[in-house]
């Protein structure tokens, strides 16, 4: 079996995590982890018996792809410099923290025939697959996600924190122009906005009401769609989803069958899978660009507001 050699640059608490993964996966060989924090280097590497370095480019010629999952400042210049040594690249939302590094990147990538993914774990949920052959036409969407303050990803605030997962969701789902953008958000705890909400229009007459929140006393990833004689309700978290459906003796509800898989897991062998089989990602850098500027739009129209 033809074996992809990667590298994890940053191995925080989710670079650690992708680490392990790559490690018990049969199609990949874990080459190295790499981290700015030697001590945290060292840690990682020793307990998954690879190389542990503090330098992203000693990767260079040692892998054939790496995890980007550093601070969200960072992500443009490590991954540009990786893609550029015709590294593929997954890097971990959100994408970038401006459209101008989005697509220099998705160029680079272009250029150079990489495979660039975001990594988006959401799409991965299998509650999510589990609903998406029902979903036809959605007229009303409500998406809640809160937690806890995480005291880590706090170089940007909610809505390319957090917020950023349920634009992509969205945004796949309505497939539509966005006819118009409506957000309000605070700063609690950060010089970031902690919570946000907001409202966007479409075109074709959906409308999804987003609130994220990384300052509550609860965790919930819920989403719920509305659409014609159906109302479908997902929880990411326990990946567990129903269905209520209009029928000639009312309103039935069914809760679906799902085979509870983690998504990260799966994420990640899909990159390798991608990179192997020279496939398209799920989420591309293409894609995870329109989350990153309905996101900008959002985060704008909050400091607009001078709600700070």
């Amino acid at each position: 079996m033809e074996k992809l050699r990667v590298g994890v640059i940053g191995v925080g608490h989710l670079g650690s995590i992708h680490a392990k993964i790559y490690k018990q996966l049969p199609n990949c060989e874990l080459i190295a982890v790499c981290d700015s924090n030697s001590e945290r280097a060292a840690q990682i590497s020793q307990s998954l018996q690879v190389k542990g370095i503090n330098d992203y480019r000693e990767l260079f010629g040692q892998v054939d792809a790496v995890s980007v999952a550093t601070p969200t400042v960072s992500h443009y210049a490590i991954a540009a410099d990786c893609l550029k040594h015709k590294l593929h690249a997954l890097v971990e939302k959100p994408f970038t923290t401006n459209l101008k590094q989005a697509d220099a990147l998705i160029k680079i990538a272009q250029k150079h025939q990489l495979i660039l993914q975001v990594g988006h774990i959401e799409r991965f949920n299998s509650a999510f697959s589990a609903t998406l052959k029902l979903i036809k036409h959605p007229k009303f969407i409500e998406c809640h996600r809160l937690s806890p303050f995480p005291n880590r990803s706090l170089d940007v605030g909610a809505v390319l924190d957090i917020m950023i997962h349920d634009i992509d969701i969205v945004l796949g789902l309505v497939n539509s122009k966005i006819k118009k953008i409506e957000s309000v958000g605070i700063n609690v705890l950060t010089k970031f906005e902690d919570i946000a909400n907001c409202r966007i229009s479409f075109t074709n007459g959906c409308v999804a009401n987003l609130t994220a929140s990384r300052v509550s006393d609860e965790y919930m990833r819920k989403i719920r769609i509305f659409q014609e004689d159906t109302y479908i309700s997902l929880d990411y978290k326990d990946a567990k989803a129903c269905v209520y459906q209009k029928g000639t003796g009312g309103i039935t509800k069914t809760d679906l069958p799902i085979e509870k898989e983690e998504p990260l897991p799966k994420e990640l062998a899909s990159f390798v899978d991608c990179v192997l089989a020279n496939k398209e990602p799920l989420v591309s850098g293409r894609i995870a660009r329109e989350a990153v500027k309905v996101a900008l739009q959002i985060q704008d129209q909050i400091w607009r507001k001078k709600i700070f």
